[in-house]
């Protein structure tokens, strides 16, 4: 085995663990959602990306499951179909360099958010120290071209939050690799709930802004560090 197909073999089993993940924290129904990890050369090859293949249930995805693409979303490698989402994770990693996993998801509190075209207000400190303020949302967009890529871009570059509400969709997050776009999704998903809930019982109380910079430094520089 070359290399360069042992880190994709590698990309490939990681993606299986990730996606049980999804399973896991309840984010996904049926076979909805997906995550992709962007994959790197030393030898300076153009990138690719391993994501979920169409339509095939959680419980059945394996390593030689996972379909590679390049940055264009064009099926390099992989026996299934990438999934439709395909298009516009592409677009996420051709404009956006420092990014190299990319999960969707319609989990059902974020989702009743984007639904009404509402962010999700940092009322919490839990969503300072993970989104660095409010959970923005995205402009609604169709399925299966880079619609959907270009508002994650447009809502997320030079943004804090990793993690948008594609408004009447569903959830988006990024990361430097997937397992941290994992987190952002499980995260979204927590405080979606509560700031939900919070809602039922009152008015929730905003975090003021210099809070808010304060628990976002000191949790994404200090704490676990």
């Amino acid at each position: 085995m070359s290399s360069k197909e042992k880190v994709i073999q590698e990309t490939q089993e990681l993606l299986v663990e990730l996606h049980q993940e999804l399973v896991r924290y309840e984010l996904v129904a049926w076979t909805s959602g997906n995550v992709s990890q962007r994959i790197t050369f030393d030898d300076g090859s153009p990138d690719l990306f391993a994501i979920k293949p169409s339509g095939v249930s959680y419980n059945k995805l394996t390593a030689d499951a996972m379909v590679i693409c390049d940055l264009d979303g064009n099926l390099v490698s992989g026996k299934l179909s990438p999934s439709s989402d395909t298009a516009a994770h592409a677009y996420v990693y051709r404009n956006m360099a420092e990014v190299n996993g990319v999960v969707h998801t319609h989990s059902n509190y974020a989702c009743a958010w984007a639904a009404v075209g509402e962010e999700i207000p940092c009322i919490l400190t839990a969503i300072a120290d993970e989104f660095g303020g409010p959970i923005p949302v995205g402009p609604f967009a169709i399925i299966g071209d880079e619609s959907i890529g270009k508002g994650i871009v447009e809502t997320l570059k030079g943004h804090r939050s990793p993690a948008v509400l594609m408004q009447n969709h569903g959830v988006f997050t990024i990361g430097p690799d997937a397992r941290s776009a994992v987190k952002a999704a499980v995260m979204c998903e927590d405080n979606a709930k509560s700031a939900f809930l919070a809602r039922q019982l009152g008015t929730p109380i905003p975090i003021p802004q210099e809070a808010i910079e304060s628990l976002f430094n000191r949790y994404q520089k200090v704490y676990g560090k």
